[in-house]
């Protein structure tokens, strides 16, 4: 099997195996390039992905549905598809051309983006939503395996940190974009596009997010194929890399940490930024598009430097022989960020509500070093099925259940539109609790598994 698996991964690029010659890194200048063009391509992923949160009023009169349905296109409709598919392209990830997976991925997601601007019922507006999720399957799994291979592991974690900015600033460029056009295209009812003829106002403005996604593409063909660092192959001084689910249930423990403590983060987080616009909107009476201008500026900026300080955090204790490191800044972010989370949707007036965000969301991005920690503890083979595995799990419970069960209790248990605040505080104080828990669990696992992944790659 060891064979096999070389001789699928010599037909990419040639490889860098353990225990021979550890070859040059890459020039820094070059590596952070790359790490600039994946961070656009991010970028665009999760405003092509969340630009729909500013649309829910129009959507719903235009299509007649219910919070829980619109909930289903903000979440699951993109995180079924975005989460199954992962698996499967992960694996041509750590056998093929990262590069033009990537490619890939950024046209056809693109391409589905456009698509549901001309989606002429919910059902075909839900699979173009599918289609934004199959594309962007492709991105972050074999951006981290890029990237792992790009940066030595003192400086791996400040490099996916900003990588990991294309979350915050791609949601609140999309938010902060949005709010103007949405402004701006909504004030008419109708559009006239050349050679379509009139449309709907709020259908074009997927056309307009969708459009730079064939310039990025253009830059990611300027990226190389990096070498294939730290493969753990027979016929090296390590031993060879177990299977991909001996390598599994071998780190469960570790592993079942990072994926259930970051997918309860993700429920909040993803809940929260689908549902914060309509919160200020029916809580204080603000105009949607006020409130998602406010909320992008405080999520582009405070989760940009969230990420910055975690990455630097984590660095910066990993080098001083802190192994849990990557794990005691997640919880520390929760521990940070949480209480102000909660008390925004609680606050008397929306001025108030605004302060707690802007001091809770730095603090919780900074649990962006989960991703590096996967590196770490994972052999180069299973580096990006790990990540779309971890992603699945986190995706899936987060951004497919996350707006849902917002919706659910605003529907179903407090069965008032109004109550819209209180479920995001209910979800806020429950799962945040519970994902500082099971990290904690983690520690020792983690920690464990590090210095034997290390070992064997010696």
């Amino acid at each position: 099997m060891a064979t096999e698996r070389a001789g699928a991964i010599s037909q990419d690029k040639p490889v860098a195996e353990a225990g021979g010659a550890s070859p040059d890194w890459p020039r820094p200048a070059y590596s952070w390039y790359v790490v600039g063009v994946l961070l656009l391509a991010y970028t665009l992923s999760f405003i092509d992905r969340m630009i729909l949160s500013l649309l829910v009023a129009p959507i719903r009169a235009a299509l007649d549905i219910s919070d829980t349905e619109v909930s289903l296109l903000l979440g699951l409709a993109f995180a079924l598809f975005y989460t199954l598919l992962g698996l499967p392209i992960a694996w041509i990830a750590d056998r093929c051309n990262r590069r033009n997976l990537i490619v890939s991925g950024v046209a056809l997601w693109s391409v589905m983006t456009a698509a549901c601007g001309f989606a002429g019922s919910y059902a075909t507006l839900f699979l173009a939503r599918m289609g934004v999720g199959v594309g962007e399957a492709a991105l972050s799994p074999a951006a981290y395996s890029m990237l792992s291979d790009m940066f030595p592991r003192d400086k791996l974690a400040r490099a996916m940190a900003v990588y990991s900015i294309g979350v915050p600033l791609g949601s609140g460029v999309a938010m902060i974009l949005g709010s103007f056009v949405v402004q701006a295209v909504l004030a008419a009812p109708m559009v006239d596009l050349p050679l379509i003829g009139p449309v709907e106002a709020w259908r074009t403005i997927f056309l307009w997010v969708a459009a730079p996604g064939l310039f990025v593409c253009l830059l990611l063909l300027t990226v190389r194929e990096p070498l294939r660092r730290g493969l753990v192959q027979a016929g090296t001084r390590g031993a060879a890399a177990p299977g991909f689910l001996a390598h599994l249930k071998a780190q469960r423990v570790a592993l079942g940490a990072l994926f259930a403590g970051m997918a309860l983060i993700g429920l909040v987080m993803y809940g929260v930024i689908a549902w914060v616009p309509t919160f200020f909107a029916r809580t204080y009476g603000m105009d949607v598009s006020e409130a998602g201008l406010w909320f992008g500026l405080i999520m582009a900026t405070g989760g940009a430097a969230g990420l910055v300080m975690g990455g630097t955090l984590a660095d910066r204790m990993f080098a001083r022989g802190v192994a849990d490191a990557h794990l005691r800044v997640m919880r520390l972010s929760i521990l940070l960020g949480g209480p102000p989370l909660l008390a925004a949707a609680l606050m008397p007036d929306a001025m108030l509500a605004f302060a707690m965000l802007a001091l809770a969301f730095p603090m919780l991005t900074m649990h962006g070093v989960g991703t590096v920690a996967l590196q770490f503890i994972t052999p180069n083979e299973y580096r990006a099925r790990v990540t779309a595995l971890y992603f699945f799990v986190v995706n899936l419970t987060g951004l497919g259940f996350g707006p849902m069960l917002i919706a659910l209790l605003t529907d179903h248990l407090f069965g008032d539109d109004g109550a819209l605040r209180y479920s995001i505080a209910l979800v806020t104080g429950v799962a945040l609790p519970l994902a500082a828990i099971i990290l904690t669990a983690g520690f020792s696992a983690f920690a464990r598994d590090l210095s034997k992944t290390a070992d064997a790659a010696a």
